[in-house]
């Protein structure tokens, strides 16, 4: 009879023992749960309304080379490449500028290569606005991990270095430079004048396909509250636009791209 009452004592531990393990998994589950839907609750009330966004972006593509020699019955080639310039247009919710729409801190990073040109050597640099759509190549711009911007609220800047002013007034603008498309490239048909833009891909039997590239990167933003926001961009070199591609030497496009900024912080 001992026996049997010491065997059941045993089980009736053991089962309070399990309750009690039970109980604890349930509450960490419903805290977990409480603490999941807060946090969600919380990152739903700060993006209610979002403040910052890229809506518009434009692009420049065209072609350039440096020649290595020439003569009157062939042309070399040393560096053929292609480029697009980039400005990204950053709105707020409203005209009216206050402490939360304004600017304290950009930065670029965490910069992808989604698709890969089949050929060249791509890179994405900052690009000066008074440079835009222009194809010179300042190898100290080239962005190798991050990009910090300056903000300024004067009435006028420096604009040949990564400056943005606080009221949103200039976009960023960026450059992607795609290099050593050919190198040591000789032409021999010179009856007709080399012109240094997109039409040189074509003369140097270059298919656009071979230089398709697909790139993002993240763009973060802390206002004058400190709050601080993200939004990650998505872009598609053009080669062509609805009218012509970059063979007839140069294309500008806009796109809509919609990215919405959303506050982390």
């Amino acid at each position: 009879m001992n026996k049997k009452k010491f065997i059941l004592s045993i089980i009736a531990i053991c089962l309070f023992i399990l309750c009690i393990f039970l109980a604890f998994i349930l509450f960490s589950s419903y805290s977990s749960k409480i603490k999941f839907e807060n946090q969600i609750l919380s990152f739903a009330n700060k993006n209610e309304n979002p403040v910052f966004s890229i809506n518009n972006v434009v692009f420049f593509s065209s072609c350039d080379a440096k020649n290595k020699t020439s003569s009157s019955s062939h042309f070399t080639i040393e560096n053929l490449y292609q480029y697009t310039d980039i400005a990204l247009f950053i709105n707020s919710s409203s005209s009216e500028k206050n402490l939360e729409n304004t600017l304290k801190k950009v930065s670029i990073n965490n910069i992808q290569f989604t698709t890969l040109p089949i050929i060249g050597e791509p890179k994405l640099y900052f690009k000066s606005i008074n440079q835009f759509a222009n194809s010179s190549i300042e190898e100290n711009n080239v962005i190798q991990d991050s990009l910090d911007f300056s903000i300024t609220s004067e009435d006028s800047a420096d604009l040949s270095t990564p400056i943005l002013y606080n009221n949103l007034a200039n976009p960023i603008t960026l450059s992607y430079i795609n290099q050593n498309i050919k190198t040591d490239y000789t032409l021999t048909d010179t009856s007709s004048p080399i012109t240094y833009d997109g039409s040189l891909l074509k003369k140097c039997g270059v298919l656009l396909d071979s230089l398709t590239c697909k790139i993002s990167f993240d763009v973060y933003i802390t206002n004058n509250l400190e709050q601080e926001f993200k939004t990650t961009v998505f872009l598609s070199i053009p080669l062509e636009n609805d009218s012509q591609s970059i063979y007839e030497g140069s294309i500008k496009k806009t796109e809509n791209i919609n990215s919405i900024f959303y506050r982390y912080k």
